[in-house]
């Protein structure tokens, strides 16, 4: 009995057994396979995530590449090649400040004065000058450009003052005489004051128009001229002649060393196109096929000088120690009739020519004599009439492509007073 009670027990035991590891058997396989879907759950979410990951940074690639691209651009804008500029030490190189030198011939004395290497502060307003002029500078450690208006006080240092500041086309200066008179005449006291405060040298751009509508051909410089001081062209005329006067007052009285340049008409690349000069009205109606507008008989004459001409004698002016006043023009006189049909022969327009009344005060001759020039500055213009002409048309061509793409098309302004007008003085 016994003996088969413990074999009944043992079978027990065994079968316990058994089951215990049957049981042990069953939970280490379940774990085995939890562990593996475990791992290949996270194996799986991390290629998921990696390819997530791949994918960004491939869209993230597309949206930065042409932002590097504008990048690699605005880099090669600001490290842009200026114009050759010339080195000079120190003793030798100047700092010099050009009044309206945003302006048509401010800014090509801007580039003469920034290619012989002097330091070149550019003081204007922007009422005829324009940021484009002088813009292929900008950045430059030599160039500085200020919005002012010489009407107000300016205090810095500089050597030699080149007071250009003055509308001095007809319908810019007619159109606000009171800021032209004021400009030409306060403007100048405080360029003037400035030259006595920091002992530089001024030179004053007057012009041929202090003469008026002349009695003597051609006109010299020891010609008083004659002008009607009340007519339209009064506040520009006589506002110059007012300064030529304070710059010789300033000279007698103070010690400062002032030039006087009178300028005859000159033309060139970055003149406004519809600023109502001569040139810029035949250029611009001949390239649209307008009618040129001829004011007058066309029997007035004038002399034109290619603005680089005009650049080199105001230059060789301020540093000669010639102090009267010097004329500066071409001498190659036209009338406005025949200067209409040379620029519709080399524009190739077929442009009718159209005669309308003839302006107040309109001087009938105009002719510099440019003895004195060439006596004591050894200079004389160089550059041809045609081949000047031509480049000028070319410059407007692209400035009327420029601006067609913009669906701007400039029209040439009348010669006349614009009435009516209330504005800020």
């Amino acid at each position: 009995m016994v003996s088969k009670a413990l074999q009944r027990l043992v079978s027990a035991v065994n079968r316990r057994r058994m089951k215990l590891l049957l049981g042990i058997a069953l939970i280490a396989y379940v774990a085995s396979v939890w562990g593996n879907f475990v791992n290949m759950s996270f194996l799986l979410n991390r290629s998921i995530q990696e390819n997530g990951e791949l994918k960004i940074e491939r869209k993230i690639e597309e949206i930065v590449e042409p932002l590097r691209e504008k990048i690699r651009d605005l880099e090669k804008s600001f490290t842009q090649k200026y114009p050759p500029v010339k080195f000079l030490s120190e003793k030798d190189r100047k700092r010099i400040l050009v009044t309206g030198g945003a302006g048509f011939v401010g800014s090509h004395l801007t580039d003469k004065l920034m290619m012989d290497g002097h330091e070149v502060t550019v003081v204007d307003n922007f009422f005829t000058g324009r940021k484009r002029n002088v813009e292929h500078w900008i950045g430059h450690e030599n160039f500085e450009l200020i919005n002012h208006d010489v009407v107000e006080p300016l205090y810095i240092e500089v050597d030699q003052i080149y007071h250009l500041a003055s509308p001095a086309s007809p319908p810019n200066y007619m159109y606000n005489p009171i800021k032209t008179l004021k400009t030409n005449t306060i403007g100048t006291l405080n360029m003037l004051g400035l030259a006595k405060r920091v002992s530089a040298r001024l030179l004053l751009a007057s012009t041929s128009e202090v003469y008026g509508d002349p009695e003597v051909h051609p006109q010299n410089e020891g010609y008083w001229g004659h002008v009607n001081p009340i007519g339209p062209r009064a506040c520009y005329d006589e506002g110059k002649r007012a300064a030529e006067t304070m710059c010789y007052a300033y000279m007698k009285q103070e010690g400062v060393e002032v030039r006087v340049a009178r300028i005859f008409n000159t033309f060139g690349p970055r003149m406004h196109m519809n600023d109502g000069r001569v040139v810029s009205n035949f250029i611009l109606q001949a390239l649209q096929g307008e009618p040129l507008t001829v004011y007058g008989s066309g029997s007035q004459t004038r002399a034109f000088q290619y603005v680089s001409d005009l650049v080199n004698g105001l230059v060789a002016l301020m540093n000669s120690n010639v102090s009267s006043p010097v004329n500066l023009g071409n001498p190659e006189e036209h009338t406005i009739l025949e200067f209409a049909q040379l620029i519709k022969n080399l524009v190739g327009s077929r442009s009718e020519i159209q005669f309308l009344s003839e302006a107040q005060d309109d001087p009938q001759k105009r002719k510099p004599d440019i003895r004195k020039a060439k006596l004591m500055l050894g200079w004389e213009p160089v550059v041809p009439l045609e081949e000047g002409l031509n480049k000028a048309i070319h410059y407007f061509r692209k400035e009327l492509e420029y601006q067609a793409n913009n669906q701007y098309i400039p029209k040439p302004k009348p010669a006349r007073i614009k009435k009516g007008r209330t504005r800020h003085n």
